[in-house]
């Protein structure tokens, strides 16, 4: 495509735009940058970027004209696609893309795409740590905190890219085409954005539309939804599975992590040589060698590089002991399932910090997890009462209701005795009182 002779609209004036932007003025492209709240300051946009010549900046109401005059839009994730503007560009007949498709057109080099409700963070960054330790030029990108236009430019034929993907992101693809993709797992999560479980699925799932029968897939077996899925994908599938030994594939035996492929199998490392903690991470690092050994790695680097690899920060991070109680930071538990891995993995009676953001979903499998591992629920945040209502079904009685995180944490300290954990894995997005779950934790850690 030649740039120079595009318009593009970029939605979103956040740090997935501003990157898409940066990244359209190098190629060449005429770029408006679109965002629909009009108290933002023109100055204070324009100032984000690397290069603000000739970039013109629309606040507020998108007017028709506009539209009419663009050849793209690049949707950042966080704008949902059936918002009432999104709709009219749809209508327009103009093409909206993402900035994954838009990073993935212009850059260069092998690709591995990591999605799935949990687990894509720590899973992306291990993958991450391995290729670094045998690649040359390295990228992790996406969801993770970096966004994939940033680093697109500069990329070459023998760069690696690994990307964090996630359901929003994914909604705006085309040809997106990683030379691996994985999808750990699929529980409910985001449903006031794609109202329905097939929909989430389906988008989760369009990370191998585009690949080639040749072109691997990593799935989790222990996942219900993907095994009733894998018949659609026409793309090579490889499985990982902590409860079953499987002939072909990742699979978890006694301690060792084997890999079973043509008959043969070997063992890639143990469970004795990783710091991460609970089985849930057990299925992040066998996704992590299944996608590794894709990649071309062999399997010496890939162990030498789980056993280096330290816990991502708000992922079940120690922060510290205090009087023999132990406090864990799990801020990225922003859905039951998450919250449920957690929880899962404590080892001590748990005073739990929970609530936030109402994201449409029940919790009742999280609140069947409590009985026998956690012996206080303090609760903040829209969810609270939701939540508590959930929590009472199932006999859990022993509830604190709070006003901000400080207050709950005071309420911990209080009920927390020595030999126990405290720990804050909300089960919930963090919106409706942070800026962001990193925020929220980072309060915590404070606190």
């Amino acid at each position: 495509m030649d740039w120079k002779t595009q318009k593009v609209l970029v939605a979103g004036s956040g740090k997935s735009g501003i990157g898409a932007t940066d990244l359209l003025k190098k190629v060449g492209a005429e770029v408006i940058i679109y965002d629909g709240n009009d108290k933002l300051k023109e100055e204070d946009v324009l100032n984000k970027l690397e290069n603000k010549e000739d970039v013109k900046v629309i606040l507020g109401e998108l007017e028709d004209s506009v539209i009419n005059e663009i050849d793209i839009m690049v949707l950042s994730p966080g704008i949902a696609t059936d918002a009432p503007f999104v709709l009219r560009v749809k209508e327009a007949g103009v093409p909206i893309w993402g900035e994954i498709e838009l990073a993935y057109v212009i850059g260069k080099g092998k690709l591995a795409a990591i999605t799935g409700t949990n687990g894509k963070t720590t899973t992306t960054a291990l993958v991450g740590e391995i290729m670094a330790n045998y690649y040359d030029k390295v990228d992790v990108v996406g969801n993770i905190g970096n966004p994939y236009t940033t680093t697109a430019f500069e990329s070459t034929d023998d760069t690696v890219t690994v990307a964090e993907i996630s359901s929003f992101q994914l909604e705006t693809i085309h040809t997106f085409k990683p030379d691996v993709s994985a999808v750990l797992n699929i529980t409910p999560d985001h449903l006031n954005r794609h109202y329905t479980m097939e929909c989430y699925t389906n988008v989760k799932m369009s990370i191998a539309m585009n690949q080639e029968e040749n072109q691997p897939i990593i799935l989790n077996y222990e996942d219900e939804i993907l095994r009733e899925y894998a018949p659609k994908l026409k793309n090579k599938i490889v499985w990982f599975s902590s409860k079953n030994k499987l002939e072909e594939g990742v699979y978890l035996d006694g301690k060792n992590i084997m890999y079973a492929e043509n008959g043969e199998k070997r063992v890639i490392t143990t469970t004795e040589d990783t710091t991460l903690v609970g089985i849930h991470n057990v299925e992040n690092i066998m996704a992590a060698i299944g996608i590794s050994v894709n990649m071309g790695v062999p399997d010496a680097v890939i162990k030498e590089a789980i056993k280096k690899f330290k816990a991502v920060a708000h992922r079940i991070e120690y922060v510290d002991t205090i009087d023999d109680v132990i406090y864990y930071n799990d801020s990225k538990g922003t859905n039951t399932d998450a919250s449920i891995k957690a929880i899962q993995a404590m080892t001590r009676p748990t005073v739990l910090i929970a609530g936030g953001y109402d994201k449409k979903v029940t919790f009742d499998e999280w609140a069947k997890e409590l009985e026998g591992k956690v012996k206080c629920l303090v609760l903040l945040g829209e969810t609270s009462n939701q939540i508590a209502d959930t929590a009472k079904k199932y006999g859990f009685e022993n509830i604190i209701f709070t006003k901000s995180l400080e207050e709950a944490i005071d309420e911990c300290k209080k009920n927390a005795q020595q030999g126990d954990a405290v720990l804050l894995s909300p089960a919930c997005a963090s919106w409706d009182m942070f800026d962001s779950y990193e925020q929220r934790g980072d309060m915590f850690k404070d606190y």
